[in-house]
């Protein structure tokens, strides 16, 4: 009887190791989420939020796959150039940023593209307390690397595109033509360094 608790003992203690989390935190001096908007049909307005926190976790220090996505975003760190702007993006018309003022992305699944060093992120991206699954396309950029100061580091692009208004953002003014003043679909860039923790 006590070699079936010593197996099963050894047995417990190898699936702890399996589930094992690698623990990864963005850099925050170097990450945004940064996006692009069609202003007056015409032209595109960017923009970026410069506080950024997320955490990551991996089944092992090298690969990426499957790995768990968390991050969240200051709404009140949002940046466009002109204040004026800002301040509106930030009113009920477009973030509602008093009442709401975090966005929060969680992977539901992320795993190897076709392409080497490329992966498809589907998260619940939650904008004004609504969650909507959204697609990103995630590069990651020149592998693994330790920095000057020893630190393990990994960099990542992620790309995808959203309907602000089916987050609540109902600004709406038209031009005569019809055509949007701020368009509907809205280009998004985030830029991540994870450090191993």
């Amino acid at each position: 009887m006590n070699k079936f608790f010593q197996i099963l003992a050894v047995a417990v203690l190898m699936v702890n190791v399996a589930v094992a989390q690698v623990k990864w935190s963005a850099d925050p001096a170097h990450t945004n989420a940064r996006f692009d908007v069609k202003h007056l049909g015409i032209s595109f307005v960017d923009g970026e939020f410069t506080k950024v926190e997320g955490t990551v976790e991996t089944a092992t220090g090298t690969g990426f796959n499957n790995a768990k996505v968390n991050f969240s975003i200051d709404v009140n760190s949002i940046d466009t150039r002109i204040a004026a702007r800002d301040n509106h993006l930030k009113t009920d018309d477009f973030f509602a940023a008093e009442k709401f003022p975090k966005m929060t992305l969680k992977s539901i699944s992320f795993t190897n593209a076709k392409v080497k060093g490329k992966y498809i992120m589907i998260a619940d991206l939650t904008i004004r307390d609504v969650t909507k699954k959204v697609t990103f396309e995630v590069t990651q950029n020149g592998g693994i690397i330790t920095d000057p100061w020893g630190k393990t580091r990994a960099g990542f692009t992620a790309k995808t595109k959203i309907n602000r208004q089916d987050f609540g953002m109902k600004y709406n003014d038209k031009l005569p033509s019809g055509v949007e003043a701020v368009a509907s679909d809205v280009d998004i860039i985030v830029n991540t360094e994870l450090v191993l923790n």
